[in-house]
């Protein structure tokens, strides 16, 4: 075998042929195209008649790639292209009778923006789809500048205020909670400390809380939580900025059932089974349904609005859309949801665009593998762009387009930090209570004794001063070294210490209560009154 050359082919030609050709006495592919295209859509199909030759020359997005798949064949598919049109051969009439035309054998295959349905499916295959695929709505856009006085609050969502003020009075209790045995700033009156709890954490949001914290777990609090009122802080500025600075754009309905509610003028492509989806589906009445030919006409009827003699909205197939929202798309957007017709059996994807043949022919298969491969690599997108050019520039209009408000998907990760911060700080405070006051705990709750009891025991004892903390030492010192009591208005007196005080002897009612009177001091004299 090695001693062979290379074969040569009939012709003599060494290149491997790609498979049978059509005779030259047979026929080739009939090929039926729309014979009039409505004006704005030759991006997708483009035919005309040559004068000279009577041939119909066929062009566009559809055509590139419906050839390209061609190519992509193992075997030459030789074929030409036939301008159908309806009997007053003024017009393309319907799709359905185009496709039923290759049912008739008058065609061997349709190529052109033929959308798939059930109804369809019955009697003619379809190739995979190649385009996206759905039916959607282009809206106006409309700016959302909000000059009402109720804009402050629009910044953040109501589960992330809600989830704010819980967060506000839940540190403010807990700071108090860690102050109050320690801090005169944290005691007094009921209300007033009920005031305070409130105060210090609202304070916070613009950092003016006065309040001395003293203990070190009651810091370790307020560091964390300042630090996620400052992160609140400044994106509610930011956002609360922009929304009274920048124009905020937004569509002007958001779902189907709305314009049909408000009774509102809807337009349509011509002849399109877009109006009866609408009317079967939606429940709309037809005449407020507008039928349009262009683009340009879309475009037109979207400027005067619904009460104008225009539309509020066109409803399309998304690909007819984005040939609109190409030269348009700082006026209009497509808003609401992609939505399905009945019958059809893909999960995700209604309507299509694909090009049809008789039912069981293989050449669906093949064109259909051939499509996949263009949709799969780059080639899709570099047709697209030729036709449709760049239609990224659109997506910046989301610069545009009204921010959502803050939420609290955003932050939650911030009051779980502060949230567990505050917890922990709050267990062990309860528990060095519990260790420092145990022997006067275990005295004075006995078992015998109710619950209750023992839960007004325990009240009582944190609301008492802790004379022994550093706060009220401090306090209590004065220059001379002697300590004093540290109420400005002491109760009755706990002990005395009367040695060599007073003369030695204990003091009496009078000396008592004059401590400046002329009895000689011989010593010092410590008082220690209750809190």
């Amino acid at each position: 075998m090695e001693s062979l050359g290379p074969v040569i082919w009939p012709g003599e030609s060494k290149m491997v042929p790609k498979g049978w050709e059509t005779p030259t006495s047979g026929k080739k592919l009939k090929i039926a195209v729309p014979g009039t295209v409505l004006p704005g859509f030759h991006s997708f199909l483009d035919v005309r008649t040559d004068s000279k030759t009577n041939q119909t020359i066929a062009g566009g997005f559809v055509i590139e790639v419906f050839e390209s798949a061609v190519k992509r064949l193992p075997y030459a598919l030789p074929f030409e292209y036939v301008s159908y049109k309806s009997s007053d051969g003024k017009s393309t009439g319907s799709y359905d009778d185009l496709v039923h035309q290759v049912t008739l054998q008058k065609f061997d295959a349709v190529v052109g923006d033929t959308t798939i349905t059930a109804k369809r499916l019955g009697y003619v295959d379809f190739t995979l789809p190649y385009t996206l695929a759905g039916i959607s709505m282009v809206v106006p856009l409309q700016n959302k500048q909000s000059k009402n006085a109720w804009i402050f609050v629009k910044p953040l969502t109501l589960d992330l205020w809600l989830v704010s003020l819980c967060f506000f009075v839940f540190t403010g209790f807990i700071v108090w909670v860690l102050e109050h045995r320690i801090n005169r700033e944290f005691r007094g009156p009921p209300m007033n400390q009920l005031g305070t709890i409130f105060y210090f954490t609202f304070s916070t949001l613009v950092f003016a809380h006065r309040e001395n914290i003293v203990s070190n777990l009651g810091r370790f609090v307020v560091i964390i939580w300042v630090f996620v009122v400052l992160i609140l802080q400044s994106s509610y500025t930011a956002s609360l900025t922009s929304m009274l600075t920048v124009d905020q754009f937004v569509p002007s309905y958001s779902h189907i059932n709305e314009l049909k509610e408000r009774g509102l003028r809807v337009g349509h492509l011509k002849n399109s089974f877009v109006k009866g989806f609408l009317i079967k589906t939606w429940g709309f009445n037809p005449d407020k349904l507008v039928p349009f030919r262009s683009p340009e006409e879309y475009a037109e009827a979207l400027a005067k609005g619904s009460q104008n003699d225009g539309v509020a909205a066109v409803i399309d197939e998304i690909p007819y859309l984005k040939v609109l929202l190409k030269d348009h798309c700082d006026n209009y957007t497509m808003a609401g949801q992609t939505y399905k017709t009945g019958g059809f059996g893909f999960l995700f994807i209604s309507i299509d665009v694909a090009q049809a043949f008789p039912k069981g022919s293989s050449l669906a298969q093949d064109l259909s593998r051939a499509i996949l491969n263009i949709t799969e690599g780059d080639e899709m997108t570099d047709i697209e762009r030729r036709w449709f050019g760049d239609q990224t520039n659109c997506l910046k209009q989301g610069s545009k387009l009204s921010s959502n408000s803050l939420n609290f998907r955003s932050f939650w990760g911030l009051f779980l930090i502060t949230g567990i911060a505050s917890l922990v700080a709050f267990c062990i405070y309860w528990i060095i209570f519990f260790y420092k006051n145990r022997n006067q705990l275990m005295s004075e709750i006995s078992p015998g004794h109710s619950l209750p009891w023992r839960l007004r025991s325990i009240g009582w004892l944190f609301d008492q001063k802790d004379l022994s903390s550093h706060t009220f030492r401090n306090n209590a010192e004065v220059k001379d070294g002697s300590t004093r009591g540290t109420n400005n208005c002491p109760q009755s007196p706990l002990s005395y210490s009367t040695a060599d005080t007073f003369g030695g002897g204990t003091p009496t009612t009078d000396e008592l209560a004059t401590p400046n009177s002329e009895t000689p001091l011989h010593g010092e004299v410590t008082i220690v009154y209750e809190a």
